[in-house]
């Protein structure tokens, strides 16, 4: 089990790029657990979001709110990108990488890295270049170098995106395990079913802006909104 996670808020959360308002302005609060899922369509804002709250996008204006000193919830959170990142180097080194920052002693790296290995299913690939792995390998090893560290709060940006179904279901249920483990997870996905499967509470952002919010059954039994209502039917909406 990892410790509590803290709980974030945004006050007045403005971005803009090139005198375009990217997200915004934005006042949104998020508890302290759950898997919370972003929809929306294409450029509404999803991925602006969670930089945001990682702390990796800077705010034109408003501010980011959590219930720990920054620091602490700056140290305490993972991200998995959509197009993860590998360092070119074995999957071996790839989980040890996060651990080896925190000091850890070799024998400690070693078992975890064995443990996260297997729950991975990349143990018999652990000598490999991670570069050279299948898309639904590297997945998998992002998220396991994410997740072997046990963070209080964990950011994934369309972590399925283009992969087949069975690394999708596996990749589900890493993090459905990861969740029951403690971990709070906010994710953008455009996988309606995902969602569903997944998710305890929705946002719903258009245009930047939060256009609904609430938990999970309420919003996909009766959205509150015209436009949340034509997303879920499938409808193009702008």
């Amino acid at each position: 089990m990892v410790e509590a996670p803290p709980s974030v808020s945004l006050s007045g959360a403005l971005v803009k790029r090139r005198g375009k308002t990217i997200l915004g302005p934005l006042d949104l609060t998020l508890a302290a657990s759950g898997f919370t899922i972003v929809l929306g369509p294409n450029g509404a804002g999803k991925t602006t979001l969670l930089k945001v709250l990682h702390g990796v996008d800077r705010l034109s204006e408003g501010a980011v709110t959590w219930s720990v000193p920054d620091a602490q919830a700056r140290e305490s959170q993972a991200y998995v990108f959509q197009s993860p990142i590998m360092l070119r180097r074995s999957v071996r080194q790839n989980l040890a990488y996060p651990l080896q920052l925190l000091g850890e002693d070799k024998a400690s790296i070693a078992a975890k890295v064995a443990d996260w290995a297997q729950r991975i299913g990349l143990e018999d690939a652990l000598d490999r270049p991670a570069p050279r792995l299948s898309g639904g390998e590297r997945q998998k090893l992002a998220l396991g170098r994410a997740l072997i560290r046990n963070p209080q709060v964990l950011f994934l940006d369309e972590p399925c995106a283009n992969l087949d179904g069975r690394s999708t279901r596996e990749i589900e249920a890493l993090l459905k395990a990861a969740q029951q483990a403690g971990t709070r997870i906010i994710m953008t996905t455009h996988d309606l079913g995902q969602a569903r499967r997944l998710a305890t509470d929705l946002v719903f952002l258009l245009r930047g802006a939060l256009h609904e919010q609430g938990r999970a059954p309420a919003f996909f039994t009766a959205p509150r909104t015209a436009e949340a209502k034509a997303f879920l039917e499938g409808d193009i909406v702008e």
